[in-house]
């Protein structure tokens, strides 16, 4: 799962229309709370049987995972309404803030992890039943792949930061859940009862590198980060296509959840019309959005040679 693309800039460029994109989203987020579910119940009883605080560490994920993915549903039903008089730029922001919260869920897990691993590192205990525990962590690892595999389809049509973030944790719980049945292994196999617990510490560490990047993700969209340069390349070799474009200068992008907001200066003729200069911008605009179709694009014209004339900088 170390493959996995964790930044919505660098998802495929062929996003879906806004409409098509919120759907998937919204879908994405309720097939998240309900695997969430399937597993709490499952694991929840597997830790009755088999009483291993290593089970225990992906019982209490699964919880907080059903309440991160409980606030990335509403974050990202708030996040898809449309701009109103308060927020002429949209909802977008929300996601980013959804981010954050399933990155205090996370480090909240790891945290009480630690405590319940640390106590029974001085307190070892056996381990029953394992077969129960075997076949929940299968199953977990079963439902976790496939639910993981819709949810990058997702993003890289939509590049949703709120699913990304989801994405990480549940690729996370992958390999909390092979730990386990390590873990279940060892005890079963070599009666290592401090393998429990150094799984579960050894879970734990990698629980809070997964939330360090999903933090480091949401901070990035809240405080307005550039596109990335393959990214605004595109733009900038989409907009000097155009055969009256004859350069450009000022390139502003950002993302807002689902949106990108593309601002730009064009240079053309200086002895265009208005009229002229308009119906540019205009095509410059349409062919920029059939790139970026969740786009909103706002396009200055300039007469070619003013940014030297008045020694603005790029």
């Amino acid at each position: 799962m170390s493959g996995a693309t964790t930044e919505p800039e660098k998802q495929s460029a062929t996003r879906l229309p806004p409409e098509k994109a919120a759907r998937l989203m919204k879908l994405a987020t309720y097939a998240s709370v309900s695997v969430a579910s399937i597993l709490i119940a499952s694991k929840f009883t597997a830790w009755l049987f088999t009483d291993s605080v290593s089970l225990l560490s992906t019982l209490i994920d699964s919880f907080l995972d059903a309440g991160a993915s409980l606030v990335n549903l509403i974050a990202v039903r708030h996040a898809l309404e449309p701009a109103d008089r308060d927020h002429r730029f949209g909802h977008g922001k929300a996601e980013p803030l959804a981010g954050l919260a399933q990155a205090a869920f996370i480090c909240g897990s790891a945290g009480f992890l630690v405590i319940e691993a640390s106590e029974r590192l001085f307190h070892p205990k056996g381990i029953e039943n394992t077969d129960i525990g075997y076949a929940v962590m299968g199953l977990a690892i079963v439902l976790t792949l496939c639910l993981v595999a819709f949810q990058r389809y997702v993003v890289g049509k939509t590049g949703s930061i709120a699913i990304t973030a989801d994405s990480v944790h549940y690729q996370m719980d992958i390999l909390v859940n092979a730990g386990v049945i390590a873990s279940l292994w060892l005890v079963g196999a070599f009666a290592w009862v401090l393998a429990d617990p150094i799984i579960a510490l050894i879970i734990a560490a990698y629980i809070l590198w997964g939330a360090w990047k999903i933090g480091i993700m949401a901070y990035h969209m809240l405080m307005d980060r550039e596109l990335d340069e393959a990214e605004r390349q595109k733009i900038i070799d989409i907009a000097l296509a155009h055969a009256e474009v004859r350069g450009l200068h000022d390139l502003r992008t950002r993302a807002s959840g689902n949106n990108v907001f593309i601002q730009m200066h064009i240079e053309m003729d200086g002895d265009f019309s208005l009229l002229q200069a308009h119906a540019v911008s205009d095509a410059v605009e349409a062919s920029v959005m059939a790139a970026f179709p969740n786009a909103e694009v706002l396009i200055h014209s300039d007469p070619e040679g003013l940014e030297e004339n008045l020694g603005v900088f790029r």
